[in-house]
């Protein structure tokens, strides 16, 4: 699997590292992606997702089943 948040899709970006004499190389940004295991009370069980830390901080205030469904994302599914 790519790094990817499962439930916002925030990838990787693409930008310039600028050095002091002002030369350009690409350099990539990664998320800061985590793998956890979060209680799905309408499934009943455990579902382990690859998401940020800004959706587990969503999570924490609007709720797994709730976040899920405003990002289209199914949980029966994973």
């Amino acid at each position: 699997m790519a790094r990817t948040c499962q439930l916002t899709g925030k990838r990787p970006n693409v930008a310039n590292k600028v050095s002091h004499s002002n030369i350009k190389t690409k350099k990539r940004q990664l998320p800061n992606l985590q793998k956890r295991r979060f209680w799905w009370a309408e499934g009943e069980r455990f579902v382990v997702l690859k998401v940020s830390t800004r959706a587990m901080r969503t999570i924490d205030k609007k709720g797994l089943q709730v976040f899920a469904d405003e990002m289209g994302v199914d949980l029966g599914k994973l």
